[in-house]
């Protein structure tokens, strides 16, 4: 069917399959990136992608041997940052702290971020590229790389930085530090602005931990305070808003409300929770701000406990599927496991916790929706967890049915599950498990042969380049 779709534009003069999209060199239709570290002994990374419909990483009688993104030289490629509808991937690398744009369109590299500081332990780009967020936690920094007109680079100091959520609509950013109770946001300013802040911190806002440059500030770097006063700039402070170990921020399909996640026990706090925040005041858009913060006094109104942990969240219309891990006591020694809760965003209510594969302590997890009423989830560290330390079958990939409720785990354990792609219309889901490339049905999670796909060097994540959304991106 492939064969013919891409025989059928050709004879008919076509540069277009779908919605616009320009027809790639390979003249694949349905194509998955992997990132692949250390691939050969004179290589760090490469992005090889396959042909996902027949699941082969191999032109037809093996003419090309493989299919890759050309130009890439990122050393140690960590994730993918996928962003179909404008044919576009942003890749990280973890070995040189490199930010690559890649062309879906053009199956080849677009150019690198300049300005990053260093390794980053968090980094985003908005969809229409105007802006990077990065988390230098090594070097106590939150960078802001401004790609418009009035922009640049600028280093916002925030010691202990180290993850950084933006909102799809590239409107708002939010920062969290490591073992901290407490969030920020950057915001651009206005010419006055700029000129009223020149005199040093002494003239910025009370509720500014950091405006940079220090002699004509373009961006400051505010702590989200209650609003119970406002300084001489206009601007609203207070109390801090005390969080409960807050690691990441996702966003209703509107775009006006953002939700903490706060992340608890896992991370060295007391409860996991979600807390629901108006994006209006923190948009970072110049003269685009507006209302304010909850106070101290109803933050906690604003706040939905959540049962089995919060460390990782997807929004599905008015749905949130929110993953973590809770502690239990197994032999005098504290191990966790994990658990998915359903949340209901219309009334900002939490379901009961679901047993799913455990994984590391507020470390890295992978959410996607795909095929057949499903949704995939993505541990690291699972042969750590409480299934494994009571000798029950474990994996770190379960498969949820968000129609039914019934959990299947994908067992036996294969490795940490670093990355995840759904295959929509196809029925498929690609993994990065223990380093390789692995392929399930989403009818029932039954394996795919992967022979034909499998990788030399240690695949690391993976992204859907043909899908139709956005939403099929694990990574924001």
């Amino acid at each position: 069917m492939a064969l013919a779709v891409s025989v059928g534009l050709a004879g008919c003069g076509g540069t277009t399959y779908f919605a616009g999209r320009n027809l790639p060199p390979s003249g694949l239709l349905w194509r998955v990136v992997v990132a692949i570290q250390n691939p050969s002994a004179t290589s760090k990374g490469a992005l090889q992608f396959m042909d996902a419909f027949y699941d082969i990483r191999s032109g037809t009688g093996g003419k090309p041997a493989s299919y890759s993104i050309s130009g890439f030289s990122g050393a140690l490629p960590l994730t993918i940052q996928s962003m179909p509808e404008e044919q576009l991937g942003v890749v990280y690398g973890s070995g040189d702290g490199s930010l690559t744009s890649i062309s879906y369109g053009k199956e080849s590299t677009s150019g690198t971020t300049a300005g990053l500081s260093g390794l980053s332990s968090s980094i985003f780009m908005t969809r229409n590229q105007s802006y990077v967020f990065a988390a230098s936690q090594s070097a106590h920094w939150l960078t802001v790389v401004d790609h418009t007109s009035t922009g640049g680079t600028f280093a916002l100091s925030l010691p202990g930085v180290y993850k950084v959520s933006v909102n799809p609509g590239g409107s708002m950013a939010v920062a969290f530090v490591e073992n901290s109770n407490y969030a920020y946001y950057p915001m651009k300013l206005t010419a006055a602005q700029t000129t009223n802040y020149s005199g040093g911190p002494a003239t910025w806002p009370k509720a500014a931990v950091d405006c940079e440059p220090m002699n004509a500030p373009i961006w400051c770097l505010f702590q989200m305070q209650s609003p119970d006063a406002v300084d001489a700039t206009g601007t609203h402070y207070g109390a801090p808003l005390t969080f409960d170990r807050p690691v990441k921020a996702v966003f209703s399909i509107d775009g006006g409300t953002a939700y903490v996640l706060n992340c608890g026990p896992e991370c060295g706090g007391t409860a996991s929770s979600v807390t629901v925040l108006p994006v209006a005041p923190m948009i970072y858009l110049v003269g685009q701000a507006s209302g304010t913060l909850p106070t101290t006094q109803s933050l906690p109104g604003s706040t939905i406990a959540i049962p089995g942990g919060a460390s990782n969240a997807l929004v599905s219309s008015s749905t949130m599927y929110v993953v973590g891990q809770q502690p239990q006591q197994i032999g005098g020694e504290t191990l966790f496991a994990g658990n998915l809760t359903v949340m209901n965003l219309l009334n900002n209510t939490a379901g009961n916790a679901i047993a799913v594969s455990d994984g590391v302590p507020g470390g890295p997890s992978r959410l996607v929706q795909a095929d057949d009423n499903t949704l995939w989830i993505a541990m690291t560290k699972c042969n750590n967890g409480v299934r494994a330390a009571t000798g029950q079958p474990f994996g770190c990939l379960t498969m949820f049915n968000t129609s039914n409720g019934t959990v299947t785990m994908l067992e036996p354990y294969l490795g940490d599950a670093t990355g995840i792609a759904a295959v929509t219309g196809l029925g498929k889901i690609y993994t990065a498990e223990g380093g390789q490339v692995y392929i399930y049905t989403t009818s029932n999670g039954s394996a795919i042969d992967n022979q034909f796909v499998t990788v030399t060097g240690t695949a690391w994540d993976v992204a859907y380049m043909d899908a139709t959304s956005d939403a099929d991106n694990t990574v924001y």
